[in-house]
């Protein structure tokens, strides 16, 4: 059999400015990495791997106007990104039309690759768990692990992820016998003094708050909860943790916990973790949207080896039919109804002496 010849283009959808410019960089960062670990091995049976990176800065329509820009001229074979649940939202319809697959790498709300209906979106992807899974872990976690029976919750009315992680965690809290004794909400990108809304919640007898948001406004929410006397109170949240936080919120953050798809201290990243080092002279500090990134891009070079072919229609195929392929983070197998990972474990991650440390792993029952 010859060997194929080409390239296989991936676009990728970043913020690599705005508010979410730590994610974003990093995850181009990773992935370029991985191109090239491939490229120097002879690509993918001679096909080489290009990254086509675009800076959507956090804005759905400047994501809406890349992906319009990657497919139509670049030529992109599949997309990668974003990372956030209400951008691929905002681009499946585009991606679906022009059938260009899309992989999220980060983004946990279940209507990224199901539309209204539960219908299976064909051409979307992700590589992450789900914000329903992500919801049990949380409630499961604060009810069952940490004996905690009184939630609050302050979330981003405008974030689908968001919102998405909050139905779910009260559905499963309840569940398990805890209950909702606050349920407030901001506006994300606007409001920066939670004072009031925590004044509420520590007045309502939570001994749990849950976070279900991203980055800048959860570190402001930790700092501002703990001088306004809240230090015994137990602070939780989900994916949209980020190492960025500590420069924000300082020792605030000792004694949070947060669901995660990777723990860092896992000895499998630690070839990953070193390259990055190695290349960038910079530590990972944005690890899951790195270690996600790396592993999108092994994911795609998988379904392209199966494929045999640089072709979006072959790569799709490919993607719906991954079984039990070993990535590094975990091991990835496919449901082709909804096109999300099955089983993969949970990791909690607790912050103590200045990092994000592994605590355990969860599968809720």
């Amino acid at each position: 059999m010859a060997t194929a010849q080409g390239t296989v283009k991936i676009g990728y959808l970043a913020a690599l400015t705005g508010d979410w410019a730590a994610y974003g960089q990093t995850e181009v960062k990773a992935a370029q990495l991985a191109a090239e670990e491939i490229n120097a091995k002879g690509g993918v049976k001679g096909i080489k791997i290009e990254i086509v990176p675009y800076d959507f800065r956090t804005r759905a329509e400047d994501a809406v106007n890349a992906v319009r820009r990657m497919i139509e001229q670049d030529k992109v074979h599949v997309i990668i990104g974003a990372n956030t649940s209400g951008i691929n939202i905002a681009t499946a319809p585009i991606v679906n039309r022009a059938g260009v697959s899309q992989i999220a790498t980060v983004a946990t709300n279940p209507l990224v690759t199901v539309d209204e209906s539960g219908k299976v979106r064909p051409y979307s992807f992700r590589i992450c768990f789900t914000d329903p899974y992500q919801g049990k872990v949380l409630a499961f976690f604060a009810a069952r692990e940490m004996g905690k029976k009184k939630a609050a919750i302050l979330y981003d009315v405008g974030s689908e992820y968001s919102q998405g992680l909050r139905e779910f965690f009260i559905k499963n809290f309840e569940q398990y016998g805890g209950q909702m004794v606050a349920d407030l909400g901001f506006r994300g990108g606007v409001d920066v003094d939670f004072r009031a809304q925590l004044t509420e919640i520590r007045n309502s007898g939570a001994d749990v708050l849950v976070l279900p948001n991203m980055g800048k406004e959860m570190a402001l929410t930790i700092k501002q909860a703990r001088e306004l006397g809240m230090k015994d109170l137990l602070i939780i949240g989900g994916d949209g943790y980020g190492e960025f936080m500590w420069e924000i919120a300082g020792d605030a953050m000792e004694g949070t916990y947060w669901v995660n798809h990777v723990a860092p201290g896992d000895p499998a990243m630690e070839p990953f973790f070193t390259a990055y080092q190695d290349k960038y002279k910079d530590e990972c500090k944005e690890f899951v949207n790195g270690v996600l990134a790396y592993d999108a891009v092994h994911w795609v070079a998988n379904a392209v080896e199966r494929a045999g072919k640089a072709d979006r229609k072959a790569i799709r195929d490919a993607l719906e039919s991954t079984s039990g392929v070993q990535l590094n983070h975990a091991t990835l197998t496919i449901d082709p109804a909804d096109h999300n990972p099955k089983d993969k474990d949970a990791v909690i991650l607790e912050c103590k002496d200045g990092k994000s440390r592994f605590f355990m792993k969860v599968k809720p029952e």
